[in-house]
């Protein structure tokens, strides 16, 4: 059994009710600060969304897919050609992520907050397992298999209700991370794109930046 699904099967039998601990423990509520949403140091706002993520998106907005992901640019060229292997949120000029406003008091919001990807849910957790994307930026925390990213609001107190819900979803998030990863592994198939084209592998094969699927 290859490393990715001995990963996957540690993924699968993550227990809820531990993960529930350990944010407990370590404590989160959301103040709407925004800065997950937002670009830092001039560098554009970066979060991992899956293929079907981006349909769904598309489902509950009126926008298309390069309206909802870009290529992922680490990897690609400076004008952003090449290839890549992730999808990442789109962002507005600013940096910001397109779905991010905030109000005349500076509070902030997510325009697709019961849509919003796995990784956005999460936030600001991770699980220590090999093959799942970590959200940028080294843990500043950690309790059992779950680590802790910069948040200013971590160390503040979290319901059980709260904290077993987002256990879930980070249990649903780490397993998703390696089925993704195994596919995109398991779908590759080298292409040769030329100077000004952009090729994204995900888990359905190479595509083009506006999703469709990429011929060469």
């Amino acid at each position: 059994m290859e490393e990715l699904e001995v990963e996957l099967e540690r993924a699968r039998d993550l227990d809820v009710s531990e993960l529930a601990d350990a944010i407990e423990a370590i404590g989160f509520e959301c103040t709407r600060c925004g800065a997950c949403c937002k670009s830092e140091d001039d560098d554009p706002h970066t979060a991992t969304v899956f293929p079907d993520e981006v349909r769904e998106l598309e489902d509950a907005t009126d926008r298309d897919w390069r309206e909802i992901a870009r290529p992922m640019p680490y990897g690609l060229d400076e004008d952003g050609t090449g290839e890549t292997f992730e999808w990442a949120l789109q962002t507005a000029a600013c940096g910001d992520c397109t779905f991010y406003e905030e109000d005349e008091d500076g509070t902030g919001a997510c325009t697709v907050h019961d849509s919003r990807p796995l990784i956005c849910e999460t936030y600001p957790f991770s699980v220590a397992l090999g093959g799942t994307s970590q959200p940028m930026g080294e843990a500043v925390d950690e309790a059992g298999m779950v680590r802790a990213h910069e948040c200013e609001g971590l160390g503040r107190d979290i319901s059980r209700e709260d904290a077993e819900s987002l256990a879930a979803a980070l249990k649903e998030r780490a397993v998703r991370d390696i089925e993704e990863a195994i596919a995109v592994r398991d779908n590759y198939e080298p292409t040769n794109p030329g100077p000004d084209e952009t090729v994204v592998h995900d888990s359905e094969g190479a595509k083009r930046p506006d999703g469709t699927a990429y011929e060469g």
